[in-house]
């Protein structure tokens, strides 16, 4: 929909600095928007500019703030703060989906609630941020915020693969690997599942989910957060 000048200042108030009208609209500019309008320009060029800022600002963020931590760990904190969940909570922090310009067809499917279209968007403003005021304007811009997302990415990124964590954490224990069983109950289409992760004779982790992955992932998560507390680990999850 349409916001006039007033409702933009609430958005750039939100975002933390002020942006050139034109270029605020074209970051909002959605496709199916465009495709609506005879073509009008979209925000795809503006999201491409900014995903590449984003991960430069992340990575060196990382970077400084972690300096004993290898690049797989750093990989895995970047993808856990600039991927397209995270991304979505701060729309939805900011409000942004109630100014994303849509077309009629996904704005009746619920467009402005969805992850994909949220994070596009947030892209889609840093490089317009980029493009108006520069690098350092738009770090200040982001790392207020992901200042929650940056704040927590060690924990984050541990949690973005769960099952390869703790296969980390029970190798750098010297204990036995892991094996999960999963079981299933229901019909096909409502089927549900659930996991154990063992250690030798004993279960350290259950979880449940709609599918083997999800409930593994659960399992997983538990096992180290067991393991942590039983052997005492301080470092974020076994990192």
């Amino acid at each position: 929909m349409n916001r006039g000048s007033q409702d933009l200042a609430k958005l750039l108030s939100k975002w933390g600095i002020e942006l050139d009208p034109e270029m605020v609209v074209l970051a909002l500019t959605h496709r199916s928007f465009a495709h609506e309008q005879d073509g009008l320009p979209t925000n795809e060029r503006l999201e491409f500019l900014g995903d590449a800022v984003l991960q430069l600002i992340v990575t060196e963020r990382l970077y400084r703030s972690y300096p004993s931590h290898p690049e797989g760990h750093l990989a895995k904190m970047r993808s856990a703060t600039v991927s397209q969940e995270p991304l979505a909570s701060v729309a939805r922090n900011i409000g942004l989906g109630d100014y994303i310009l849509l077309g009629r067809g996904e704005e009746k499917t619920g467009g402005r609630e969805k992850d994909s279209i949220l994070s596009d968007t947030v892209e889609a403003l840093i490089g317009a941020t980029y493009l108006c005021h520069g690098l350092e304007a738009t770090r200040e811009v982001v790392e207020n915020l992901l200042k929650d997302l940056l704040d927590h990415a060690l924990e984050r990124g541990a949690g973005m693969d769960w099952k390869t964590t703790l296969q980390e954490l029970t190798g750098q224990l010297g204990v036995y690997s892991v094996e999960f069983t999963v079981t299933g109950t229901g019909p096909d289409h409502n089927r549900r599942y659930s996991a154990r992760a063992i250690l030798g004779d004993r279960e350290i982790g259950f979880g449940k989910g709609r599918s083997k992955k999800v409930a593994e992932h659960e399992a997983a998560r538990q096992a180290v957060m067991n393991l942590r507390d039983e052997h005492g680990i301080t470092t974020p999850l076994g990192f």
